[in-house]
């Protein structure tokens, strides 16, 4: 009787180092954020305010991988993705330039958004899929900076 009172004691006692293990959703979105840092991609949870007329508002803060720009004084913009596809503005307006429409198509489904200013290009992804995933993301970025 006495072994189980000091058996359920240690386990009472060791049970919040289990809590400390990241889960496989965690463990796998680091996987993915060391392969992009392996890739020269940055990221970081940025805080988003998301525009009310999204159809499903993403999380706030989002995962925010970008990289720098190349071209001196480029052009700024930013779409959102409502639906699979379906690349809009700040006006609501859908893209029409067929450079940043062929690179947006070979994105997934889970990237929110995706703008450029003058020092880097920065996409916003709820971080699904796997490292295959990951290089078309870097592939899209390092063709638009």
């Amino acid at each position: 009787m006495t072994f189980w009172i000091i058996l359920s004691i240690v386990g009472v006692m060791l049970s919040p180092l289990v809590w400390l293990r990241p889960s496989r959703q965690q463990s796998g979105r680091m996987a993915l954020r060391m392969e992009a840092r392996r890739m020269g991609l940055a990221m970081q949870l940025a805080p988003q305010e998301w525009p009310h007329w999204l159809p499903k508002e993403p999380p706030s803060p989002c995962a925010q991988y970008h990289r720098p720009r190349r071209v001196e004084k480029a052009a700024s913009w930013v779409y959102w993705q409502t639906e699979a596809g379906v690349w809009l503005n700040r006006w609501r307006e859908p893209c029409e330039d067929e450079r940043l429409l062929t690179q947006f198509n070979t994105l997934p489904a889970d990237v929110f958004k995706v703008e450029a200013d003058e020092q880097m290009i920065a996409l916003y992804w709820a971080e699904r899929g796997e490292a295959e995933v990951l290089q078309r993301i870097a592939a899209v970025l390092k063709a638009l900076a």
